[in-house]
């Protein structure tokens, strides 16, 4: 049976969706501290203390931040969107939702350790030929597994509740979730294939050489959904807790579900356009991958169609009047909507930017620059982490029985400000020093007093600025975290869903025809990647030994 809508989830439930939150913001903690050392280096007034170095560093920020904290916050929420949407989890789901977290958390650890020891300065891509300790691969392997544990008992809870109730259409929160994992379980093939039989080979000693453009192929494979399995839960919050939030009611039911659809076919076969300077890869594949990345683009306007309709719509009701006069009516003052509405607000220039990063002309300018950087600092640093806080500010006061004050409303509203502030200092002054051919992953440096690395300095300055402001942000945000989780005052919290205006359109159930769509996605795998992958491996050069602490 269903949850009543204004009914609290299951306390094991949340227990279980809380658990994986912990780890994620202790996660962004250290993450962000290491990106507060990162900028301070950068900007060539800070030298790092005992011995640490500058690329163990950023191991450990794009480890604990891009993978880590997103993967813990995604899995925790998808828990809890399940356990509201699709009835109380089982306790057969709830002790696999627990392993799952378990093998994740021990994952983690592994690989954190091997990093902090100084064995796996490898950074988030972990690229070959460089080669790490074999136990940050089998950290990697233990999160990953542990992943697909929670994902497989998300499927199995998501099908029992179908059975329950045969024909109908499924919860749309329950619908995305779903979606997600799906994306997830199918993107990680790729970088399970490549730790499984390249990287961990060779880390033990078993083979002497690895193929490094069938490795980058695979990473990239997992690398581009990656941004969409950040993006999904976002979309998730923007199309049905939003309008709840607000006092507005879904746009379209349909175009929603069709909106996560297309993202979960044309966000996978698109990884060459990360590849688009790599030799090795026949032209044509790369293009017909730019033409399968281009099409994304066709829900994410679906998806900022839905949201400002649905404002829109809202600001009528409440008597606004001439063309954007609904703007004001918006409730500004609710951190719940004031988080997420500027993380959209910021996806139009990041999401301007990743039409550049996958044109293969304006690609050969910025590839390999902290343009690239600046890029996805907008996308998962500013529009998916400004939304999961925007989550976090009612979703753990539902959890835990306590409700947001008004003390820290306003701090979470000045925590959202703080953060905009920061991250346009730091990530405007990348894409310039990018343009201007700053390299990315690099640390300070002004290359032999060379004349165009003097004109990156003042850039590297400003992103130290930006940085500092951030890292303030990051404490501000933990501020928050723990009072709703341990101190604000007892109450009940709502677990905002909402309903589907009365004009909207029924929903097709093709969309609910799982066949149809995993079968079309297979396809498309297929068609960009089995020729591709197959001519790699048949006429692959002489392979490379691995690199061990290069840095």
């Amino acid at each position: 049976m269903s949850n009543a809508t204004n009914s609290k989830i299951n306390s094991r439930d949340g227990k279980l969706a809380m658990a994986h939150i912990y780890v994620a913001f202790i996660a962004l903690f250290l993450g962000g501290f290491a990106g507060l050392l990162q900028t301070l280096v950068r900007s060539g007034k800070f030298t790092l203390p005992a011995g640490i170095g500058y690329y163990q560093i950023l191991t450990v920020h794009g480890v604990l931040l891009a993978l880590v904290l997103t993967t813990f916050f995604i899995v925790g929420f998808l828990f809890a969107s399940l356990s509201k949407t699709a009835g109380t989890l089982s306790d057969k789901v709830r002790f696999w939702g627990w392993i799952g977290f378990w093998l994740m958390t021990v994952g983690t650890a592994m690989t954190a350790t091997t990093i902090l020891l100084g064995e796996a300065s490898v950074l988030y891509t972990f690229y070959a030929p460089l080669m790490a300790h074999p136990a940050f691969y089998i950290g990697l392997t233990l999160v990953v597994v542990g992943s697909w544990v929670s994902g497989f008992t998300m499927f199995s809870h998501f099908g029992k509740w179908k059975k329950a109730n045969p024909g109908a259409v499924t919860p749309l929160l329950a619908f995305m979730a779903v979606i997600t994992m799906i994306l997830w379980l199918v993107a990680t093939l790729g970088v399970a294939a490549t730790v499984l039989l390249q990287f961990l080979p060779l880390s033990l000693g078993l083979v002497e050489e690895i193929d490094v453009l069938v490795s980058r192929s695979l990473f990239w494979y997992f690398g581009h959904p990656l941004v969409y399995f950040w993006l999904l839960p976002a979309y998730m919050a923007w199309y049905v807790v939003v309008p709840k939030v607000i006092g507005a009611k879904i746009f379209s039911d349909a175009l929603a579900r069709l909106s996560f659809v297309l993202f979960l076919l044309f966000s996978i076969p698109v990884g060459f356009h990360h590849q688009l300077t790599e030799p090795g890869i026949d032209p044509v594949w790369k293009f017909v991958q730019v033409v399968l990345t281009f099409m994304v683009i066709i829900p994410s306007l679906m998806t900022a169609f839905s949201m400002f309709a649905t404002f829109e719509m809202y600001g009528r009701s409440k008597g606004a009047t001439g063309l954007f006069g609904w703007f004001r009516k918006l409730p500004w003052g609710d951190a719940r909507f004031f988080a997420p509405f500027m993380g959209m607000l910021i996806f139009i220039p990041a999401g301007a930017g990743g039409i550049i990063n996958a044109s293969n002309q304006m690609n050969q300018v910025i590839h390999n620059t902290i343009w690239v950087t600046g890029h996805f600092h907008l996308t998962v640093a500013t529009t998916v982490l400004l939304t999961f806080f925007g989550i976090a500010y009612w979703l753990i006061p539902h959890i835990t029985g306590r409700v947001m004050t008004k003390a820290m409303n306003k701090l979470a509203i000045v925590q959202t400000i703080v953060w905009v502030v920061g991250m346009a200092f730091m990530s405007t002054s990348m894409h310039f020093a990018g343009l201007l051919g700053a390299p990315r992953r690099s640390s300070f440096s002004t290359y032999g007093n060379s004349a165009q690395a003097a004109e990156w300095i003042p850039y590297q300055i400003a992103q130290a600025v930006g940085g500092t402001i951030l890292f303030i942000g990051i404490i501000l945000i933990l501020v928050i975290v723990v009072n709703l989780a341990f101190f604000a005052p007892k109450g009940e919290t709502e677990f905002p869903i909402g309903e589907v205006t009365d004009h909207a359109e029924k929903t097709p159930m093709i969309l609910e025809n799982w066949k149809i769509w995993v079968g079309v996605l297979i396809a498309l795998i297929l068609i960009a990647y089995a020729i591709p992958l197959i001519d790699m491996i048949q006429n692959a050069p002489p392979g490379s030994k691995g690199f061990n602490n290069l840095f």
